[in-house]
């Protein structure tokens, strides 16, 4: 059980690395492609990979039941469609940094719902793991300074980024709920895939076909990146989690992406680091911590 906990804790944290590459990859499309054609080409390339997975590991193509596929649909139309618009609409208006802190606010959600719908435990420790995981992200993303981010009122961007924290989270808390039923890497395949196709109208829209025809080969490495390791594996391991130590204590690791994300902007794109990120690490890794203790 302890070695089984242990891996599960472990494919979470590589997880939520890939999610803070997503940063940098999506950064790098964002120069020459639209937004919903990167998104759409990111699920249909997970898609294709998940169903592969599914058929290696039963055999043949996973099955929906009639039951199951408006739940499923609602997983898709929330993690895939909703969340990619909400985040990409919203980054138009406001700073990424800001944007950030407001999607750290998505532990807390499902924390709190998963308390309330569930009647998972959640006691004066995980509440307080919680809000000092939330501050660390804040510190980080703002470079020391959490106040700043909140200058300047509330704008229409702000409430986009609302709804990449209500579309994920009802993601994650209807993700339980269909894997009563469903494994955990049928629940993802079919989700991308429902979600993909109701990111395609957006994305022909957007000029997709023209997108495609001009991306260029670290473009497509991005997609690649996106596509298997960010979403395919990422979001199975996340589910398998999900389904393993529950909604909540697998939600407080996405506090841990922004963090992620600046070092990888770092290492790869040359991006300042200062003190304020080993402030906020340890106080996200503490908040973390402490969730998740026994």
């Amino acid at each position: 059980m302890k070695q089984s906990l242990s891996y599960t804790y472990f494919l979470l944290v590589v997880s939520m690395l890939l999610w803070g590459g997503t940063w940098v990859a999506g950064r790098v499309l964002a120069q020459s492609m639209h937004p919903m054609s990167a998104a759409f080409l990111r699920f249909a390339l997970a898609s294709v990979i998940l169903l592969f997975m599914c058929w290696r590991a039963d055999g043949r193509l996973p099955r929906l039941k009639a039951n199951q596929v408006l739940p499923v649909a609602f997983l898709g139309g929330t993690g895939v469609f909703a969340y990619s618009y909400f985040f990409f609409t919203g980054l138009q208006t406001i700073a990424a940094g800001r944007a950030a802190l407001i999607v750290a606010c998505i532990p807390v959600c499902i924390a709190v719902l998963s308390a309330i719908l569930y009647r998972e435990r959640f006691g004066p420790l995980r509440v307080v793991g919680t809000l000092t995981s939330l501050v660390g992200v804040s510190v980080v993303i703002a470079d020391g300074n959490p106040l700043a981010l909140l200058a300047g009122g509330v704008n229409p961007g702000d409430y986009m980024i609302l709804g990449c924290v209500a579309s994920w989270t009802a993601y994650t808390l209807g993700g339980r709920s269909v894997m009563k039923t469903l494994p955990p890497l049928n629940s993802v395949a079919w989700s991308s895939f429902m979600g993909t196709l109701m990111l395609l109208p957006a994305a022909l829209s957007g000029g997709l076909a023209g997108d495609v025809a001009a991306a260029r080969p670290v473009d497509w490495l991005c997609v690649i990146f996106l596509g298997f390791l960010a979403t395919a594996l990422a979001y199975f391991w996340y589910y398998r989690a999900i389904s393993v130590i529950g909604a909540s204590r697998a939600g407080i690791f996405i506090n841990t992406v922004p963090v992620f994300a600046v070092v990888l902007g770092f290492l790869l794109l040359g991006e300042p680091i200062h003190f304020s990120l080993a402030l906020g690490g340890f106080m996200v890794i503490s908040g973390v911590y402490l969730t998740n203790r026994p």
